[in-house]
């Protein structure tokens, strides 16, 4: 039996989320399959971070256990070649039993596309967020900056969110503006469900001069999710990269722009 770990990315508009449901239109269940017909044996994988429906990724990480021996690029073309086209294998790499794509991860980033301009997305439908009147990304800044380091993150928690505690560490959470972008970029040790779509909704509340740039330091402090803004559409979030130690020989994917003209 050997673990094979995958990075790969994904449009996440046409799935019901990651996770295996009954009726099979999900992420895990299409790699899944295309999985088991390189492998001739039914596969199960685990994944870094299990996307909602309609989130994208750049940076998903899975592993998986097979018997089956195969070289690296079989798992790669020949997962590809029966996968949607909306979904891909960048990498493959055989790591030691030890390693997990979840509870090995030192670290996700996620960035969140919204576009703030009075018209609808045409082109970038299905990949953006849309917020209809001017923020002001300096104040989204400032505010963002309160929640920084380990906080009990309650507040933008989802309802039926399933991790054991609330309690998570933000790395970096940055908002700027480009064009008629404004990009949300954050990395943590882990998420709660929603906590970004949540994070980005209270961030657009103070872009709107609804609430003051001090409402994070309020909303930590209540710890109360009825208090804090709606959750934000799933359309503009991406999983960007999920951080591991070198030790585990994992290959580096670049940074993906997205934006025209803005190589970042």
């Amino acid at each position: 039996m050997v673990r094979i770990a995958l990075g790969l990315e994904y449009d996440g508009s046409g799935f019901a989320g990651w996770q295996s449901q009954p009726h099979g239109n999900t992420l895990q269940d299409a790699l899944e399959t295309a999985l088991a017909r390189i492998a001739g044996e039914r596969l199960r994988v685990v994944c870094a971070g299990r996307t909602d429906a309609g989130v994208h990724a750049f940076g998903q990480v899975v592993h998986f256990d097979t018997s089956a021996e195969r070289p690296m690029t079989a798992w790669v073309r020949g997962v590809n070649a029966g996968l949607p086209a909306t979904m891909s294998i960048r990498w493959a790499h055989a790591v030691p039993d030890a390693f997990h794509a979840r509870f090995s991860a030192r670290a996700r980033s996620y960035r969140y596309l919204l576009l703030d301009r009075g018209e609808r997305p045409g082109l970038w439908q299905g990949k953006v967020g849309w917020c209809h009147r001017p923020l002001d990304v300096a104040a989204m800044q400032e505010a963002a900056q309160d929640l920084l380091g380990e906080h009990d993150f309650s507040a933008f928690r989802a309802a039926e969110c399933q991790a054991k505690s609330p309690v998570k560490t933000i790395h970096r959470l940055t908002v700027e503006r480009r064009g008629e972008f404004v990009v949300i970029e954050c990395t943590a040790n882990a998420f709660l469900h929603h906590m970004m779509r949540n994070i980005v909704g209270a961030l657009v509340y103070v872009g709107l001069g609804r609430r003051p740039r001090g409402w994070m330091r309020e909303l930590l402090a209540m710890k109360d999710r009825r208090l804090a803004a709606p959750t934000y559409a799933a359309e503009g979030l991406y999983l960007l990269a999920v951080d591991y130690d070198p030790c585990w020989g994992l290959p580096l994917v670049p940074t993906p722009f997205l934006l025209p003209g803005h190589a970042k």
